[in-house]
């Protein structure tokens, strides 16, 4: 193996040819470093050794004048300048030639229209295997840039090792599919979102675990409903886990049959005074506080006896009471199917 101490012949005779040539060698230099970056040269040693291949010339004859060590340093420049140009170029296009792979690969493998043969075979290089189980996790926030996806990926396979985790950008948001029975992946792609976009305006929904690669799909489809699903009923939480939330894909399997349940038994609060929203928003508010009166009064900026009245009025008008353990799950389940179908707007 060649030491950082002996340039690659075909390093030290590039340097010299250029060093003996015009400054910057017409694009040479570029190619030098393209070469470099295929090879693997650190960024580092390739500058040390640009370096000594340059002492190197000078000791093999550039002369102890002045003004030829001025003209070498001026063409060791540019020559320099070149090398690192063509070094990092080629990286660049290293870097987008694997994203672009990358990409369509996580495309093809979650909408399973590829090949599985051909799948399987690239899988290898990803460090997946095609038969065990996996969770697929989406990041849906509108500062996920490039960047901030290859950070992210990067520290994932820090964290949990290469080929447990695999990260991309994919539709505007940030899949990761990880190997099932992960722990902690969910928290620290939260930590890291966290980091790298503060603490508003992202999401993170986790699919559940299934195996092969019909299960890859299906753990998608999960989270990206779970998502969907958060936004229509305006969760905020941080992280989402579509187990949490299969009741929804349940209420809206039979459209016909929420709208139904919707109509009877909210339907009387449109001929209220002042619509339906304001004893639509008491009701969804107490449900998410359980119930609590006062967490529901002091969140709607009400007094509790204005609360009391609003309730009333609902069974009066409806017949259901949020109290009545009997009507409570129907009238619950009808305040979330209004929420999903946007009644009643």
């Amino acid at each position: 193996m060649t030491s950082a101490s002996e340039p690659p012949a075909w390093l030290a005779d590039g340097v010299a040819a250029l060093l003996a040539g015009p400054a910057g060698g017409d694009g040479a230099g570029r190619a030098l470093g393209a070469r470099a970056a295929d090879a693997g040269l650190p960024l580092p040693e390739l500058v040390e050794r640009v370096l000594r291949a340059s002492a190197d010339h000078w000791r093999a004859g550039a002369g102890p004048d002045g003004e030829a060590a001025a003209a070498l340093l001026d063409t060791t420049r540019a020559l320099l300048a070149g090398v690192l140009d063509g070094y990092t170029g080629q990286n660049r296009a290293e870097l987008r030639r694997y994203d672009h792979d990358r990409t369509a690969f996580v495309n093809d493998l979650l909408t399973g229209r590829a090949d599985p043969g051909a799948l399987a075979e690239r899988a290898g290089r990803y460090g997946i295997r095609l038969s065990a189980t996996h969770v697929v996790l989406i990041a849906r926030a509108p500062g996920l840039t490039p960047q901030v996806v290859h950070r992210v990926d990067a520290a994932l396979a820090a964290r949990f090792g290469e080929g447990n985790t695999l990260t991309t950008p994919r539709g505007g948001d940030l899949v990761c599919i990880s190997a099932g029975g992960l722990r902690g992946i969910a928290a620290e792609l939260a930590h890291l979102l966290l980091g790298e976009l503060g603490a508003d305006g992202w999401q993170i929904a986790v699919g559940r675990a299934h195996p092969g690669l019909p299960g890859l799909a299906r753990s998608l489809e999960e989270a990206r409903g779970a998502l969907d699903h958060a936004a229509r009923l305006g969760f905020t939480t941080a992280v989402l886990h579509a187990a949490d939330l299969l009741v929804f894909p349940v209420l809206l399997r039979d459209r016909d049959a929420i709208t139904d349940l919707v109509d009877t038994v909210l339907g009387p609060l449109v001929s209220a005074r002042g619509g339906a929203r304001p004893y639509l928003d008491t009701l969804t508010v107490l449900f998410d506080n359980q119930g609590n009166y006062t967490a529901t009064a002091r969140q709607l900026h009400l007094s509790v006896r204005a609360v009391t009245y609003r309730l009333d009025r609902i069974q009066a008008l409806t017949g259901y009471h949020p109290g009545e353990p009997t009507q409570r799950f129907t009238l619950h389940a009808a305040v979330l199917g209004a929420r999903l179908l946007g009644w009643p707007a």
